[in-house]
């Protein structure tokens, strides 16, 4: 039972990805639909999916005519149109893109130099669209491991957040907050694992991972823990 624990801690996203059906985001493939027409990702559209993973989105994008490319650190074996890279180092040509799109990634690198990255590819008026957990103050306490994975370490305000793709050259034109999709999102986990049950089984060192789920579940609940979307502007 620890071994399944340490899988776990190493590899938050893996672990959602057995629970939760489609997208790894809050508000799923609706919340990806919605964040393309405020982008206006339309037929004929150049869109680059940063981060695709399993390219969900892509498809979304491909079935409204856009023309969409995904970059992946591991990219699928069956993935189509989709390169290995990251937000840091795009493999694509200055002011090629219309629209890039970053659901839940840039919070997981430097996000000075993937903004600085986006902000290179898309064509003149090009639209950044992203969205990403934001923390207010310290954030909760959990694992190191876990902080990091889930985006829940360093400074990470909605504020800070809006200042740096500001100061990367772009100019916001929308932020919608989706903590209610944040918090099904939880419901959807609560409801299909029995962590309270799995984690009794471990002892103290089960006892001290429940706790911090429950320090993350608060902090999710006051909104010190939330989720943004925005499209900005090249």
């Amino acid at each position: 039972m620890n071994g399944l624990l340490d899988a776990a801690l190493a590899n938050p996203w893996g672990t959602l990805d057995t629970v939760l059906d489609g997208p790894l985001h809050p508000g799923g493939t609706e919340a990806t639909v919605r964040l393309l027409d405020r982008a206006d990702v339309g037929a004929g559209t150049r869109i680059l999916d940063v981060g695709c993973g399993a390219g969900d989105a892509l498809t979304v994008a491909r079935e409204r005519g856009a023309d969409a490319v995904g970059v992946d650190p591991d990219p699928a074996s069956d993935a189509t149109r989709v390169v290995r890279g990251d937000a840091t180092a795009l493999p694509v040509r200055d002011g090629t893109i219309d629209v890039l799109l970053a659901e839940c990634v840039l919070c997981l690198t430097d996000l000075p130099v993937a903004l600085s990255e986006a902000h290179r590819v898309l064509d003149g008026g090009g639209r950044l669209a992203l969205s990403d957990v934001v923390v207010d103050g310290d954030g909760p306490a959990v694992p190191d491991r876990v902080a990091e994975a889930l985006c829940l370490d360093g400074a990470r305000g909605r504020d800070r957040l809006l200042r740096q793709v500001s100061d990367a050259g772009f100019d916001v034109e929308t932020v919608s907050d989706h903590r209610d999709e944040l918090l099904a999102m939880r419901d959807r986990v609560v409801d299909r694992v029995d962590y309270e049950g799995i984690l009794g089984l471990l002892g103290e060192r089960g006892q001290r991972a429940l706790e911090a789920i429950e320090e993350l579940e608060t902090a999710v609940d006051a909104g010190d823990v939330s989720y943004v979307s925005l499209v900005a502007r090249a």
